[in-house]
């Protein structure tokens, strides 16, 4: 069955209305799917996993194909920290940045993919 797609509409609504200050688990859910959906969109692949629990996980970044256990380049970190990213409110290379992203693998650095192009 293929993944859901959040439309754009909904998905920016959400994700205003988090950057707005809305904590409510939907928004917030909303907001970090559709992210994470736009940025396997402009960078497809399947060489990095990027995982922001308990809300979701995508494949990006062209490279090698993994099919079994865990992927060799992960990226994880938590919502309100994945959000910063992808909105650019927060840097890849900031120094704080290291504290809330656990980024594992040669291909994890997501810096030339980060603010996430978001329409």
């Amino acid at each position: 069955m293929p993944p859901r797609t959040i439309e754009d509409a909904v998905g920016r609504a959400a994700l205003d209305a988090v950057t707005a200050g809305a904590t409510d688990r939907t928004s917030i859910a909303t907001a970090v799917r559709w992210t994470l959906q736009r940025l396997a969109e402009d960078v497809p692949g399947n060489s990095v996993e990027v995982r922001v629990p308990p809300f979701a996980a995508v494949q990006a970044v062209p490279g090698p194909r993994h099919t079994r256990g865990t992927p060799p380049n992960v990226v994880e970190t938590d919502p309100t920290t994945w959000l910063a990213l992808a909105t650019g409110r927060l840097r890849w290379d900031d120094p704080d940045t290291t504290r809330r992203v656990s980024a594992s693998g040669s291909r994890a650095d997501l810096a030339a993919f980060l603010p996430v192009r978001l329409p």
